[in-house]
């Protein structure tokens, strides 16, 4: 049986859930609307445990894992966890019509930190741009990424991996300053 859960307070504690500082802003003023086969809800320990296709939704915001935990104290959200094969999720860059992605078996947010962090097979993509990783963690405060690549792996696995795909032609045109001063070719 599927839930479909729009008005519990707890839930609203998510709202404060940021993915890196690129993302789209006005999620943040966005209802979170949450999907899942079942709901443990305990107020007394502040935890909110989701499980079974779980689908988190906020503005731009598309999560999907098997699992999310939240828990809260007296200040609100103190930190968020998801697990599955993978956790995925696709958020909207602020400003630009561009998406990132992230896709994880773990993904863990500590709200008191502000530090995100994916494990497990982790991904970024931004665009074209890609970084693979066992671990990524992303500080909100400094904006800072460390990728981390898998310990006692032999083989290519172990590595972190990054593509960085060169901007088209056009675009790079654009992005150089005009020098007036140039002269003109012949």
């Amino acid at each position: 049986m599927r839930h479909a859960l729009k008005s519990i307070p707890i839930l609203m504690l998510l709202a404060g859930l940021p993915l890196p500082a690129i993302a789209e802003k006005a999620d943040r003023e966005k209802p979170v609307h949450l999907e899942a086969d079942s709901v443990t809800l305990d107020d007394i320990k502040k935890i909110s445990i989701f499980q079974g296709n779980v689908l988190l939704i906020q503005g731009t915001l598309v999560m999907r894992a098997d699992r999310i935990e939240a828990r809260q104290d007296g200040d609100g959200l103190q930190s968020v966890s998801a697990t599955g094969r993978p956790v995925s999720f696709r958020q909207k860059r602020d400003g630009v019509e561009e998406y990132i992605e992230g896709f994880a078996n773990q993904v863990e947010f500590d709200n008191v930190q502000s530090l995100l962090s994916l494990s497990g097979a982790a991904r970024l993509r931004k665009g074209d741009d890609e970084i693979r990783g066992n671990l990524i963690t992303y500080d909100a405060r400094t904006e800072f990424y460390k990728v981390s690549g898998q310990q006692n792996v032999q083989g290519p696995g172990n590595r972190v991996r990054v593509v960085i795909r060169p901007k088209p032609k056009a675009d790079a045109e654009k992005a150089l300053p005009e020098n007036k001063n140039t002269p003109a070719k012949p």
